[in-house]
């Protein structure tokens, strides 16, 4: 995976692309009256593909006039450095353990305007610990006076506690459900998790789902 490879990036006009702006405006309506300045993107397990949902939801973010920071807080897992084609020695942990760094963010930039990166940085040994720290807390206001949208990459919240403690931090989460692949049982109980903990479920992404190829057509034309 690579930064060419997203679709929002190499084929805009597509009918995939053309949803993930649907998903923006879906967005912007429903923070209407509780402003959206800072939503973590989950799943129920793993491998159900909320990186590249939410790398793609990043530039639609920034195409639309944001200034969108996106943040790698998998810190079991991270994706989003090998996604934008970044390193990754510096990031998250930096701003965590490390003054100048909080107060001058490691971002990266990614050759898009309006939309940065924070990677994890060096993985810790207690990420759930780190993500509910008062430091954290510190860090994401420290991202949200830099930017309209602070967007944060989490952990499966089934497998682990990290997305339920760091959503709390936040102005809701966005829960990313794939066709064929996530059960029924593990949405429930991911929902489930995260209302225990009073977070704002904002929405579900359904990806994967079967295409309808009449729209092909109409995007085509």
């Amino acid at each position: 995976m690579a930064l060419t490879d997203l679709i929002t990036i190499t084929n805009p006009r597509s009918p995939i692309s053309e949803a993930f702006r649907t998903l923006r405006t879906n967005l912007e309506f429903s923070s209407l009256d509780h402003p959206l300045r800072t939503m973590v993107v989950t799943t129920a397990t793993s491998e159900e593909g909320k990186s590249t949902t939410l790398a793609n939801l990043a530039v639609i973010m920034a195409e639309g006039g944001k200034r969108v920071i996106l943040v790698d807080c998998d810190l079991r897992r991270p994706a989003l450095h090998d996604i934008f084609g970044v390193p990754n020695d510096e990031g998250l942990t930096t701003m965590l353990r490390d003054d100048a760094a909080l107060n001058d963010p490691p971002l990266q930039k990614i050759g898009l305007e309006g939309l940065a990166l924070l990677p994890s940085g060096p993985l810790p040994a207690n990420p759930a610990v780190l993500l509910g720290s008062r430091r954290m807390r510190e860090v994401i206001a420290t991202l949200r006076e830099r930017a309209d949208l602070v967007l944060f990459d989490a952990p499966p919240v089934v497998a682990v506690t990290d997305a339920a403690v760091l959503a709390a931090q936040t102005d809701g989460v966005l829960l990313v459900l794939r066709a064929g692949s996530t059960r029924r049982e593990y949405a429930q109980r991911a929902k489930a998790l995260l209302e225990k903990v009073n977070v704002r479920i904002i929405g579900a992404v359904l990806c994967n789902a079967p295409f309808d190829a009449t729209l092909q057509r109409y995007y085509a034309t």
